[in-house]
């Protein structure tokens, strides 16, 4: 016979149970008391295989599970039917599992799972007694329920016992077999490897020493597994990565009890596992998927409780940050206003959180620690992220306020380009700074887009107050130039002479020159590009110009007012300007001559603003036309319709009308086409011609006494309505002409020479009391009194 152990039990020695465990998992022998009443069982997966959740919440509320904290372990048996497993339990742990009746005969006793926890055994023990494995009841075809029982254990317990018969050791078709199939078939589905102590325990062992049983029990499993199909993974994956395999023997309990009581009361073993999660949350949860027959690819029962077991931590650390009074009041804080040393006390909130996760989670599954850290980790900073983003909104607000006063105060010492530069950068780093305070260690935000926001908002108000700046500096200049044109313009036009528009010229392109030169030197100040410059410094030429038109325009609007004091004060003062002592000898008509002349002077200087330097006959046309009129008799019998001072009469103007009034040389071969039966028409009725040129004088005359294009030129709508109000009277005008030429008496050749020479000095103060003057908008006409 075999040396025996201690207390005779034969080859179970503390040798045996050293590897019976994970490695750092401590393993404790006590001695079983008595059967207690207090053991408390309960059915937890039913024959049908439903999972009792109500008895399950009941059993834990009884044993107090709750209360055992991080020490429980799981040890659950599986074996043929009728082998002895209940009775195994009931002897090794002071579980009251119900034993089947020998004097009643061989028949099922155990339907399910049934679960309860060891008697006077700590730490706390928790143990499963699976149905047993090829009975009658379920038939031959039948192993749905061994083979998802089977996985159930082996994915929840710490040990697994396996009990067999000592006889069928070395038998090819002994009965543990197909379970050992079962066995190693739903660990497969497990898929990833994983160690789980499997302890074989040799029932009813004959003389045979268990020496000699073991090698051929290895032997035989070692077979089993070389020829259970596995995935592709896991061709190669020896036995030995997946189980821990030990192996024990008893003595036959009906033939030799009392053996068999003394074994297994010398050497009782229990299992402390340091676990992370109650028992009824993943068995649950396991029995499910198993039920389901999914996919499996469960972990081990320890990394499933510290799974949900970290998580409920996190979620607790979670929802104390929720409450804590620091970060709320750091919360609310940072909502108005910027806080000092937020990075820090935000950081220290956050290390104090997750230091006391990392403490209560200590003794868990390290990578399953890991990851639900993480993910708390990420939560938390979900949850601070805003409180954040507020700190940095007001270090963005605080440094632009900064930037936008010391900007200020910069361009007044400084140039605005260097001012610019230098704030810009001195206030970035400013706010690289503020974002470093406000950094939180447990994060690497980059605050890089609030950073652009910032430079974005900066130059933003560069550009604002650039343009302010460059906008005071243009109207500065053209103040300067306004006064430096105005005046002198004024007196070089009120002196009227042919160097008036030279004078004007010159002055304006010194004073252009000058205040150009000046604008120039300031606008380097502010590092503009050359197209900007050259923009703005035709913009103050313009403006120049402007000013010397306007000037012009003004005093062209008094023109009549200025020609009538300079014929006042010519004709009433001498070439002393002494006024005159009338004695009746002067030559009144040529002094009344030069009077005009002046008097024209003054109105072909302000009739054109000459300030491109060309050459113009306007002097010459107003001379011509007032004062040089020829006294033909033709002439003044002729109704002088057009204006001889309208600017449609003007050679250059008129050309430029005529040229623009013609369509293009398309339109004109179009009308020919398109009008030749209207052409035909004409052509066959020459009545037709007569009509149209009729109209077309009258259309003509119309025209150019209403100046049209003049009138349009404002405007559609000003047009219309200066053409409505001017076009009955010019009507009338032409026909009381044309009636009153025809009603006057033809009269001797020297009175209408005389009447043609008061028609021409007639003006102002030197006129006949029969002389009549009629004005109208198209210029003053000059008409003789019926003769009587």
């Amino acid at each position: 016979m075999a040396s025996q152990g201690l207390c005779g039990m034969d080859g179970f020695s503390i040798a045996h149970l050293d590897n019976l465990y994970l490695k750092s998992i401590p393993v404790f022998f006590f001695f079983r008391k008595e059967m207690d009443e207090d053991c408390c069982s309960t059915q937890l997966i039913d024959g049908d295989g439903a999972f009792n959740v109500a008895g399950i919440k009941h059993f834990i509320k009884t044993v107090k599970l709750a209360e055992c904290g991080l020490s429980y372990a799981v040890v659950s048996i599986m074996g043929p039917q009728s082998s002895g497993k209940s009775t195994l339990l009931n002897h090794l742990f002071g579980t009251n599992f119900r034993e089947m009746d020998a004097f009643r005969g061989r028949s099922q006793t155990t339907k399910g799972i049934w679960l309860a926890r060891c008697a006077d055994i700590e730490p706390c023990t928790i143990v499963m007694d699976l149905e047993g494995t090829d009975g009658r009841e379920r038939g031959e075809d039948d192993t749905t329920f061994e083979k998802q029982s089977a996985l159930f254990a082996l994915a929840v317990s710490d040990i697994v016992l396996i009990n067999m018969w000592c006889h069928d050791i070395g038998r090819e078709q002994a009965a543990n077999k197909p379970l050992l199939k079962t066995v190693f078939q739903v660990m497969m589905r497990l898929f990833s490897p994983r160690k789980t102590t499997l302890l074989f325990v040799i029932r009813d062992k004959t003389k045979t020493p268990l020496e000699s049983l073991e090698p051929i029990l290895r032997e035989d499993i070692q077979k089993i597994w070389d020829n259970v199909p596995k995935p592709q993974a896991h061709k190669e994956t020896a036995l030995s990565e997946f189980f821990n395999v030990q192996v024990v023997a008893l003595s036959s309990y009906e033939e030799k009890e009392e053996q068999f009581k003394e074994q297994v009361s010398c050497h009782i073993m229990t299992i402390h596992k340091l676990t992370e999660l109650r028992f009824s949350f993943s068995a649950l949860q396991i029995w499910e998927v198993i039920k389901e027959n999914k996919d499996l690819d469960l972990p081990a029962h320890k990394v499933m409780v510290a799974t949900v077991r970290c998580e409920e931590i996190a979620n607790e650390k979670l929802a104390f940050i929720n409450a804590d009074e620091e970060w709320l009041q750091l919360e609310k804080a940072v909502q108005h206003d910027l806080v000092p040393g937020f990075g820090k006390k935000l950081s220290a909130i956050l290390d104090k959180c997750l230091s006391g996760y990392d403490m209560e989670v200590i003794y868990f599954d390290e990578s399953v620690r890991t990851s639900k850290r993480q993910e708390l980790e990420t939560k938390l900073l979900q949850l601070v992220n805003p409180a954040y983003q507020s700190m940095l909104g007001h270090i963005r607000e605080k440094t632009l306020n900064d930037f936008k006063e010391a900007l200020d105060k910069a361009i007044e010492r400084e140039g605005f380009a260097v001012a610019v530069d230098d704030c810009t950068q001195s206030f970035l780093l400013k706010f690289d700074k503020g974002c470093e305070d406000a950094a939180i260690e447990q994060a690497r935000w980059d605050p890089s887009k609030v950073r652009e926001k910032l430079r974005r908002d900066i130059d933003v108000y560069v550009t604002s107050v650039r343009a302010a700046k460059l906008s005071e500096l243009t109207t500065l200049y053209e103040g300067q130039l306004n006064r430096a044109l105005s005046e002198p313009v004024e007196a070089l036009l009120d002196a009227a002479s042919d160097d008036t528009w030279p004078a004007i010229r010159e002055l304006l392109q010194r004073e252009t020159k000058s205040a150009i030169s000046r604008f120039s030197s300031t606008l380097l100040a502010f590092d503009l590009d050359q197209a900007t410059v050259d923009k703005m410094i035709l913009q103050v030429e313009e403006y120049a110009k402007s000013v010397v038109e306007s000037k012009a325009k003004e005093e062209a609007g008094r023109v009549l007012i200025r020609m009538k004091d300079r014929f006042s004060t010519l004709f009433s003062h001498d070439v002393d300007s002494m006024p005159r002592i009338w004695t009746g000898k002067e030559d009144i008509k040529a002094i009344t001559k030069t009077a005009r002349s002046a008097s024209l002077k003054l109105m072909s200087v302000m009739t054109v603003i000459r300030l491109d330097d060309k050459n113009d006959k306007i002097e010459n046309a107003l001379s011509v036309s007032l004062m040089d009129a020829s006294d033909s008799g033709g002439s003044s019998r002729s109704i002088q319709i057009l204006d001889p001072l309208a600017s449609s009469s003007w050679e250059e103007e008129a050309n430029k009308r005529n040229n623009s009034m013609l369509p293009p040389p398309w339109a004109i071969v179009a009308i020919l086409i398109l009008g030749f039966n209207e052409f035909m028409i004409l052509l066959r009725n020459p009545l037709y011609l007569v009509v149209i040129f009729v109209i077309f004088l009258v259309g003509k005359a119309l025209w150019v006494q209403l100046d049209i294009s003049g009138v349009f030129s404002n405007g559609a709508l000003p047009g219309l309505l200066s053409l409505s109000t001017r076009f009955l009277p010019t009507v009338m005008n032409i026909l009381k002409r044309l009636a009153d030429e025809g009603q006057r008496p033809a009269a001797p050749e020297h009175n209408r020479n005389q009447e043609l020479e008061t028609k021409r000095f007639r003006n102002g103060t030197h006129s006949n009391s029969s002389s009549n003057i009629t004005s109208s908008e198209s210029g003053i006409e000059y008409s003789s009194p019926p003769t009587q």
